[in-house]
């Protein structure tokens, strides 16, 4: 099998999990299984996305070292043990535990495929890989809410064979260390990206607000939809696929015309705007029909902005240490998503669901607007 078709199988395959278990299954199973409030609900998944985000500097200094097989077989390994580990949660704590260890796999498989990203097209490419990510991520929780229905057994039992699955994969990775990396000493590539990291002080908000909104959706969404879009199970997993299927349906489209157009920073701008607006409607409890059509808008314009985005955070990326630069950026961003699900959690057990997700629109739309103001010159 060629790399980068087994690094996108691979990569397909652990975001489907990820996506079934963060989207679907660990709420629904938290708080029917288990009994666990929304609170608790977010601090697991905040300990997922805890584990993921403090792991991925050091994942990308180890790729900097250490051969692709063995940093992302060691990852997939631990994130099977908190699969595996979830059957016998049976406290809280120990549902905390199992989702911070899944978390452990997640980066390395991604940061992989950010290294392999040619400069020269690189919003198109890019494109090719949050399509891949996407597309998992959204068919995981969609056919996650299709079997949930009838077995909350048998869910789990597929995300543990994928899981499985995907670690048995990693040992088919070749075991040469990454190719665009020059190593250097790590004093000296901390100085170097200490350097890139001063300024980038514009770019601190974006990151952190914007999968901190995101994250604030996730432990009350499958209540949200039931409870407040009146959402069955099979309804609410085709308003997940329509917004996936228009997000996959428009980055490759939208990564070609922001690598041709230029004006990337106006891709970044309405893309946060019309995610604020299209939630902020979704806050109001719209119809069905209106809630699909609104996924559809929110898939569009995540489209729009995520090759601009990662075109803009590429410049500031060192192409000496690729493997760390990507992993301190991903850490930084990880922020918002460690705090998200917290936040939403807390305010969804105090003031209700559609408060969590009124708020997270007015995230994304003072982060639209504060961009308007950033300068051209740095996504070129």
């Amino acid at each position: 099998m060629p790399e980068i078709a087994l690094f996108s199988v691979i990569l397909f395959l652990v975001e489907f999990v990820r996506g079934a278990a963060l989207v679907s299954f660990l709420p629904v199973f938290g708080q029917k299984t288990l009994g666990l409030n929304f609170d608790v609900i977010g601090i697991a998944i905040t300990a997922h996305y805890l584990t993921d985000t403090a792991l991925k500097m050091g994942i990308g200094a180890l790729l900097d070292r250490f051969s692709i097989r063995f940093v992302v077989h060691v990852g997939l390994l631990t994130s099977l043990a908190g699969i595996a580990l979830l059957q016998f949660a049976s406290s809280p704590w120990l549902f905390i535990v199992a989702s911070a260890l899944y978390g452990v796999g997640i980066s390395p498989i991604w940061i992989v495929c950010l290294t392999r990203v040619s400069e020269e097209k690189r919003a198109t490419q890019m494109g090719f890989l949050y399509t891949i990510w996407l597309v998992g991520l959204g068919a995981g929780p969609v056919v996650c809410n299709f079997v949930i229905d009838h077995s909350i057994s048998a869910t789990y039992y597929i995300l543990l064979g994928l899981s499985a699955l995907c670690w048995l994969l990693s040992l088919l990775i070749s075991g040469a260390k990454a190719t665009n990396v020059v190593s250097l000493p790590i004093r000296e590539q901390f100085k170097v990206l200490g350097e890139r990291l001063r300024h980038t002080k514009l770019l601190l908000p974006g990151m952190i607000l914007q999968t901190g909104g995101a994250g604030m959706l996730v432990p009350i969404l499958p209540s949200f939809a039931e409870n407040r879009l009146g959402l069955s199970g099979a309804q609410y997993s085709l308003l997940l696929l329509a917004g996936g299927a228009c997000t996959a349906a428009g980055l490759i489209p939208f990564g070609r015309l922001s690598d041709r157009l230029g004006g990337k920073k106006w891709f970044l701008v309405f893309g946060f705007v019309f995610i604020g607006v299209a939630l902020y409607l979704l806050s109001t409890e719209p119809s069905i029909g209106v809630s699909m059509a609104l996924a559809g808008l929110l898939g569009l314009s995540y489209a729009a902005l995520l090759p601009a985005w990662n075109a803009l955070i590429a410049n500031y990326v060192p192409p000496q240490q690729a493997g760390l630069g990507w992993g301190i950026f991903s850490t930084v961003e990880g922020i918002g998503g460690m705090l998200g699900p917290v936040v939403g959690g807390v305010l969804a057990a105090s003031m209700g669901e559609p408060s969590v997700v009124l708020y997270s629109a007015v995230l994304y739309g003072v982060i639209g607007f504060f961009y308007i103001w950033f300068p051209f010159r740095s996504f070129t």
